[in-house]
């Protein structure tokens, strides 16, 4: 049965691409590369903001896969591994360009972040429909490199503190204090566009 569905030319599954492509199989790379493609795309877009850098990234981190593919020992979901590698790309590529993470000038760390505290993927009451997403990723794309990072690192893809800290290099309370402030210039950065929008009426 399993000869007969591969006959009329049914795709490896992800586990058998992996120990294909491990053996250099250029077609079991290319199932891999076309189930993560878009994920690693849209997780590259989120982190700087930028279509062309994220194509330029996303090609980067199926470069960093087909040569390190060999060393995935299958410990975690291949996505997460490949999640994480590309992470690693893309905050290579931010610190050569020499975007800097924002110095923390102050420790501020106050009420405003328990207010904005709330379950990932739950839905925000204040943001609704696909043109306030539209917005709401705008504003994600004009926060300063440093606090974008961050928030789409905690926010959009959960990473803990702890984690963010040992990816990026800097200390916990850089990382939840950049936070802090990404979550307000964000407020402020839709706060205008929603001025703006009623100033048009």
């Amino acid at each position: 049965m399993t000869g007969a569905r591969r006959a009329q030319g049914d795709k490896l599954t992800e586990t058998e691409a992996i120990e294909r492509a491990k053996q250099g199989d250029g077609e079991a790379f290319k199932v891999l590369y076309d189930l993560h493609k878009r994920r690693v795309y849209s997780l590259c877009l989120r982190m700087t903001g930028n279509t062309a850098s994220a194509e330029d990234l996303t090609q980067e981190a199926f470069l960093q896969l087909f040569r390190k593919i060999s060393t995935f020992r299958g410990e975690s979901a291949f996505s997460t591994w490949l999640h994480r590698m590309s992470v690693n790309v893309v905050l290579m590529q931010l610190r050569k360009k020499g975007l800097p993470i924002v110095p923390l000038d102050e420790a501020t760390e106050g009420e405003e972040e328990g207010q904005v505290k709330k379950e990932p993927g739950a839905p925000d009451e204040r943001l609704a429909g696909s043109i306030d997403r539209l917005h709401l990723q705008r504003a994600v794309d004009e926060l300063p490199p440093g606090y974008r990072t961050i928030f789409v690192l905690h926010d959009v893809e959960g990473y803990e503190h702890n984690e963010i800290a040992d990816l990026v290099g800097c200390s916990i309370g850089n990382s939840k204090s950049q936070l802090h402030k990404a979550r307000i210039k964000l407020r402020e950065l839709l706060r205008m566009n929603r001025a703006e929008k009623a100033g048009k009426r």
